[in-house]
């Protein structure tokens, strides 16, 4: 497998290192299989310039991006930048007009694209992500979706891949993005590489998201998150809370739906998980009285939606 990972400058340090890192990795413990061992492993560091300045600073040699014409996947480790509307602008921008054109034409030429993190806007930005499925950074997740309202972004995955396209989530989930290119040759070799380099087997970015900074992002939706804080042990109503904010109902469905890309109800879900993690973690008071302060009137639905956004149980959060 010819595995071709493109660096940038600004490019995110630990994203870098983490991608060759498994990569590399796996093509060490190829032959640790039982049987017939899986391809080797063609892992090739390239760039639009042949000596980039990574995020921090360090210097990293590359060679010649014509190296990537036949490569099996191309990857790009995110950038650095958080700001979310400087990052926008730095990818659409001409320092990176080289790099759009790279990924747009890799991906007519359909050789598999990878990127985790704020790389994923770079490959938005090139076109290669419309109309497909893909995942960012939780917490940049509604300027994605303001920006690329083309592609079907979903924050809560940590990988997705769609039509020869992968994506990852937040920063170092670049890890869970090279162990996703290693599963693509070889489950038993994934797993291998994930126990050697103790990496836990992580499916969702949902337990990581705080509601809050993702809420922030419109204001109409920031009222409505601190509108839910005040009243989280009781029982809510949309339609309720639409009028304390004085506007209707469907305009606050449709405002949290674009910029969160969920539902009203499911924000308020998700703020009820978010508190009661909290009392189960700094606490002694029993589920049923946890259940009872976050708006429930018995344990049962919040331990269904622990399980369900957390994939943790009550007694697994206790200290």
């Amino acid at each position: 497998m010819k595995a071709a990972v493109l660096v940038l400058d600004g490019a995110f340090d630990s994203g870098v290192s983490g991608i060759l890192d498994v990569l590399h990795t796996a093509h060490a413990l190829r032959g640790h299989l039982a049987g017939a061992a899986p391809p080797r492993f063609d892992i090739r560091t390239v760039g639009v310039r042949r000596r980039v300045r990574t995020g921090l600073g360090h210097r990293i040699d590359t060679e010649d991006v014509a190296a990537a014409e036949d490569a099996d996947i191309l990857v790009l480790p995110a950038l650095m930048e958080r700001r979310p509307e400087a990052l926008v602008e730095l990818v659409a921008s001409r320092t990176h007009r080289s790099a759009r054109q790279l990924l747009a034409e890799a991906r007519q030429r359909r050789v598999p694209l990878a990127s985790s993190c704020t790389g994923t806007f770079l490959l938005a930005e090139s076109g290669v992500l419309d109309g497909l499925q893909a995942t960012t950074s939780w917490w940049l997740a509604p300027v994605f979706r303001e920006r690329y309202s083309r592609v079907a972004v979903d924050e809560g995955r940590m990988v997705t891949t769609s039509d020869g396209v992968t994506t990852a989530g937040a920063a170092f989930s670049h890890i869970d993005l090279a162990l996703a290119i290693v599963r693509m040759r070889s489950p038993a070799l994934a797993d291998l590489v994930r126990r050697y380099l103790v990496v836990d087997d992580r499916a969702s970015q949902a337990a990581y998201a705080i509601p809050s900074a993702l809420a922030r992002h419109d204001p109409l939706v920031s009222a409505f998150e601190q509108w839910v804080r005040a009243r989280i042990g009781e029982p809510l109503s949309i339609a309720e809370a639409a009028r304390d904010l004085g506007v209707s109902e469907r305009t606050l469905q449709r405002t949290v739906t674009r910029t969160l890309g969920c539902s009203p109800i499911r924000l308020v879900q998700d703020l009820r998980v978010e508190q009661a993690e909290h009392l189960l973690r700094t606490t002694a008071l029993p589920l049923a009285a946890v259940a009872r302060r976050v708006g429930y009137e018995g344990p049962g639905p919040l331990r269904s939606l622990l399980r369900d956004r957390l994939g943790r149980t009550s007694r697994s959060l206790r200290p």
